[in-house]
């Protein structure tokens, strides 16, 4: 079974924008991910359909928040903080991309490897994804999937290595393009009708 979760639109955030170390947590981490933006509705789309309704590719990452995402049996929680889902730079069409199995992704912290692998690897691919979520709902122009990631993010070393302000992360994908993001500490952004507290 897949197993899915949503993120808020105020996780999105585009390239170079600043990924935010959250005032409640340390424990942010980052995961290198391909993203599937919908170009056409459906429902009900089997795999073998699947890509009529993709409008195209990009690069993101799911940053996390560990101890957060554990609270929560959903993990929307720890999935969904602001700025967490940069992407981009580009979307890149399915004719553009060629066999997205063949492709390499790969996760940098300051220029340094920590995710690699072939998007062939992954548990589920796109088109099964697809199937699946239109199975439960209509997936809609504009919609944005992150696909999931390979080994060696932060909570896979002992000791955890969890992104800190200063940090760079860097997604790279074949034939998709780079996205990178730096990390900082939370700014002031507490406020009740747009109106700092």
């Amino acid at each position: 079974m897949q197993v899915w979760f949503n993120k808020q639109a105020t996780a999105a955030s585009g390239p170079g924008d600043p990924i935010h170390v959250p005032r409640v947590s340390k424990m942010l981490d980052y995961e290198a991910e391909l993203v599937v933006i919908i170009g056409k509705s459906g429902r009900h789309v089997p795999a073998e359909r699947a890509m009529e309704i993709v409008a195209g590719f990009s690069c993101g990452c799911d940053a996390s928040v560990r101890d957060w995402q554990k609270a929560s049996p959903t993990m929307i929680m720890g999935k969904g903080f602001d700025t967490h889902a940069p992407f981009g730079p580009a979307l890149v069409t399915p004719d553009e991309v060629g066999d997205l199995d063949a492709l390499e992704i790969k996760g940098y912290v300051n220029g340094e490897l920590r995710q690699s692998a072939k998007l062939g690897d992954m548990i589920h691919n796109v088109k099964e994804q697809i199937a699946h979520l239109s199975a439960a709902f209509t997936l809609e122009p504009g919609d944005v999937i992150f696909t999931g990631t390979p080994a060696g993010v932060g909570a896979g070393h002992t000791p955890p290595r969890w992104l800190k302000a200063g940090d760079r992360f860097r997604v790279e994908i074949e034939n998709v393009g780079v996205l990178e993001n730096p990390v900082i500490n939370e700014p002031n952004t507490a406020e009740i009708g747009g109106q700092p507290l």
